[in-house]
């Protein structure tokens, strides 16, 4: 069994260098993922001087451990932001996920790019009594606002109802940024970190242990920024952590979707099946080995063994819209798609693009990052507890509880240099974690996963 994603495990890595000179810019993105690359895709025709930097490998964060789908059917979101605004909202971000779905598509095909996309039907079910009318009364105000859905029915998943829409896709994530990364000419850099980044008069200057990148405009498109302020940040979203597997299956190609918690997750992938479960808050629970045993009586319910296991965290927002504009005068983010990061990045990588050149979006104020709601303003408190709780949940773990730990005859100091949280050993995927904001370290103490922007040190170096 291989313990990383399958879209790691079946792609031919592309090598892109790492900056070695100071440079002045009109716009430096920062992180390669979905975002970053759709952002610098939209803006290659702009005659500006941009710039794409990722402190690791391009798509082999966040976007490479995605489940690949491409849906506007989003388990219960749609019926959090009816909740949390009203109907007309809800309906427009239905309408910004189909366009994002379809300008993907047409993208793919406009540019041949060699992604593995398949149309397919999306499901949702559940499997709970209480659920049914909830899920009834989505389906109902789908077809009355022209997103057609269809009663349908999987035998071999346990469920009180399903219904399904046609008109959604899956494909291979890496790939297709790879393809977006093929049609651009402007400068990538991987093994990139921005380790600070200092407002000028007019500009940003944005540093690496090595060399200053000078931008008139900075895109944030790193996942989760490292700072606190200007934007509070931490204290405006929560994390959720996920389990994945691929198994070999002889299942019909499909993509399903629990509607409420937990979440099971399901899609094929050739002859593969993807399944995902155990979702829950990365401040609330430390022990992934437990989650990774239920993961794996999930799926070894549909096939006899299971060929990978890996895991995701995505940033949950308090009222189900992502964060996607401008947080200060030229700096723009591009964060927080709650689990839907692949048709939310590319939309915000479009959104963003429009900003910096000025131009009009359909869609810019409605994931407006400054807006201000009763739901954003109780998640502040929600969010606060949940950093403490994690904060807590570090210190109190037996692994974590000493000031270093030692491997490969090295001593590494265990807090996380993002904000001094203490770290979890994770025993099945053989990494350090943060509880309280996701970063993550492999076992020689090189930092794998954002929001910290520099390695774990170790014993002698302070």
């Amino acid at each position: 069994m291989k313990k990383t994603s399958i879209w790691i495990d079946t792609i031919k890595k592309k090598k892109y260098p790492k900056l070695t000179s100071n440079k002045d810019i009109d716009v430096l993105i920062i992180g390669g993922g979905i975002t970053g690359i759709s952002t610098l895709y939209f803006l290659k025709n702009s005659g500006l001087d941009v710039a794409l930097v990722d402190q690791g490998k391009i798509g082999m964060s966040i976007t490479g451990h995605s489940t690949g789908k491409l849906s506007y059917l989003q388990n219960d979101l749609i019926d959090k932001i009816r909740k949390n605004f009203n109907d007309e909202t809800a309906l427009k971000y239905l309408k910004s996920q189909r366009y994002s779905i379809k300008t993907i598509v047409s993208l793919i095909d406009k540019l041949n790019i060699s992604c593995d996309l398949e149309e397919v039907n999306s499901y949702v079910f559940t499997n709970k009594i209480e659920e049914i009318l909830k899920l009834r009364d989505l389906s109902s105000f789908l077809n009355e606002n022209g997103f057609s859905t269809f009663d349908g029915d999987k035998d071999y998943v346990k469920h009180k109802y399903m219904f399904y829409v046609k008109d959604t896709y899956m494909f291979h994530p890496i790939k297709f940024v790879y393809g977006l990364c093929d049609n651009i000419t402007f400068p990538i850099y991987e093994n990139t970190a921005i380790k600070k980044i200092i407002k000028n008069e007019n500009s940003y200057s944005c540093y690496t242990d090595d060399y200053v990148i000078n931008a008139k405009k900075v895109v944030l498109a790193s996942h989760y920024p490292y700072f606190i302020f200007p934007y509070l940040f931490p204290l405006k979203c929560t994390l959720e952590k996920s389990y994945l597997s691929a198994s070999k299956n002889n299942f019909d190609k499909h993509s399903l979707i629990s509607y409420g918690m937990p979440v099971i997750s399901m899609r094929t992938y050739k002859d593969y099946l993807l399944y995902l479960s155990d979702s829950h808050n990365t401040c609330d629970d430390v022990c992934d080995k437990k989650h990774f045993n239920h993961l794996l009586q999930g799926a070894l319910k549909y096939s006899k063994k299971v060929d990978y296991v890996w895991s995701n965290v995505d940033i949950i927002t308090s009222d189900g819209l992502p964060y996607v504009g401008e947080i200060n005068k030229n700096l723009f983010i591009g964060t927080g798609y709650n689990t839907w990061g692949l048709t939310n990045g590319f939309l915000a990588g479009n959104i963003l693009a429009d900003l910096i050149l000025e131009k009009k979006n359909e869609y810019s104020l409605l994931f407006d990052p400054n807006r201000i709601n009763f739901a954003l303003f109780f998640g502040l408190f929600k969010s606060s507890f949940k950093n403490i709780k994690g904060y807590i949940n570090g210190y109190l773990n037996r692994i974590s509880s000493k000031k270093t730990f030692t491997y490969n005859k090295k001593e590494f100091y265990s807090k996380c240099p993002h904000l001094g949280c203490k770290l979890i050993f994770n025993s099945v995927l053989k990494t350090f974690d943060c509880p309280c904001h996701g970063s993550r370290f492999d076992m020689n103490g090189n930092c794998i996963n954002s929001p910290a922007n520099s390695d774990i040190k170790f014993k002698g170096d302070i």
